[in-house]
């Protein structure tokens, strides 16, 4: 059964991936369908991040009330309604379409991303081992697919509504049936709630001051993880004098390393500890950043990316596995913490946008140095607690 779920819920992470990615890897074309610029596109981009956020605020009383089934249903069939408008949007032209498909994706990410995180939790309690690190590792690789699959359907000369269509459709059949072996295994002593009882068990966890503090921790490790993602390319490019595709490769190298940490780093959790392994991988993400933003070669810069890549591999698995310690606070908990995650994404493109504008986007990385470094401090709360411990 363990065994089951866990490679279900390992392909329900690689097709998160490929559908957050594959789209997003065409929005060129996005903005040709729709006849807008880079800035409109940025304005509609905002309304998909704050559905995230709607989402990422109530999940957690969705999954308390109803369970991670039921909530990652909810989340499938939103993607596909979503999805579905955003497809349309792109054959007819029509902002009006797009808008309220980005909303409805974003809040369906939130749902996924809450009850597989659960999910997974469950798994890795059950197993007794860490394993988090590979379900999002798997998440990874779905979003190297993702962009994969968006090359090729770029390179045949097909629009971006023929290719939402085809993805969703195949990724909507293969979730629908792994629904079940995902979410088969349940967290130890959970317990469904009444509305009232379920609103007010989430809001009751933004009380607590390590789960607040655990939100810290994902949110250095989302932009540390998210502001490669944004800015290396450009950065490569812009710091270097190099063309185009040397900065993808480096974003390449360091989704890479990240992804080959995260598929070997249970063994290192396993071993030495959350705290060790987290402070660990802070270390190696500033190094790497330092080196990134200061390197006067390329070559060193390369080195940096890849030490860059290691450290920001952890985190986000590590507080996501700290925050569901208590079986019965979980889906709570988690859905807290990945607020913080949702948050980051929003705010920090456009305000480190702002500051490479100002200083340069090589140098305007600095500013997740700082994160690092808050995540250092803060690593100790990390640290596995007893449930009746965890205030």
């Amino acid at each position: 059964m363990p065994t089951r779920a866990r490679l279900a819920l390992l392909c329900q992470f690689a097709l998160f991936g490929i559908l957050n990615v594959s789209w997003t890897s065409r929005l060129p074309s996005l903005m040709t369908a729709l006849d807008i610029d880079a800035a409109r596109l940025g304005q509609l981009l905002i309304v998909g991040g704050v559905g995230s956020l709607i989402g990422a605020l109530s999940s957690g009383a969705v999954v308390t009330r109803i369970g991670a089934r039921a909530t990652l249903a909810a989340g499938v069939l939103g993607h596909l309604v979503g999805f579905g408008l955003l497809a349309t949007a792109a054959f007819t032209g029509s902002v009006a379409v797009f808008i309220p498909g980005a909303l409805i994706n974003g809040v369906s990410s939130a749902l996924t991303n809450v009850s597989i995180n659960v999910s997974a939790a469950a798994v890795e309690q059950r197993m007794g081992r860490a394993i988090m690190p590979q379900f999002h590792a798997m998440f990874s690789v779905g979003a190297a697919l993702g962009a994969l699959i968006a090359a090729g359907f770029a390179r045949a000369g097909l629009g971006i509504g023929v290719q939402v269509v085809v993805v969703l459709a195949g990724a909507t059949v293969l979730r629908a049936l792994l629904i079940r072996p995902a979410t088969s295994i349940t967290l130890a002593g959970s317990r469904a709630a009444t509305r009232g009882g379920a609103a007010r068990e989430a809001l009751s966890a933004w009380r607590e001051r390590r789960t607040l503090l655990l939100g810290l921790v994902l949110m250095a490790a989302s932009l540390t993880e998210g502001a490669a993602g944004t800015w290396l390319p450009l950065a490569v490019v812009e710091g270097f004098a190099a063309n185009e595709d040397v900065g993808a490769l480096a974003y390449g190298s360091f989704v890479a390393a990240m992804t080959l940490v995260r598929i070997g780093g249970t063994r290192l959790i396993d071993r030495f500890g959350r705290v060790l392994v987290l402070r660990l991988s802070g270390v190696s993400a500033l190094i790497g950043l330092l080196l990134f933003v200061t390197g006067p070669s390329l070559a060193l810069a390369w080195v940096g990316v890849i030490l860059w890549g290691f450290g920001a591999a952890l985190g986000n698995p590590i507080a996501t596995t700290a925050a569901a310690d208590d079986p019965l606070r979980a889906s709570v908990r988690v859905s807290v913490v990945t607020s913080f995650s949702t948050v980051t994404s929003l705010a920090a493109p456009p305000l480190l946008g702002l500051l490479a504008a100002a200083v340069g986007t090589r140098q305007s990385l600095l500013v997740v140095g700082a994160f690092i470094v808050l995540s250092l401090a803060l690593a100790g709360n990390a640290r596995r607690e007893q449930p009746d411990t965890i205030r």
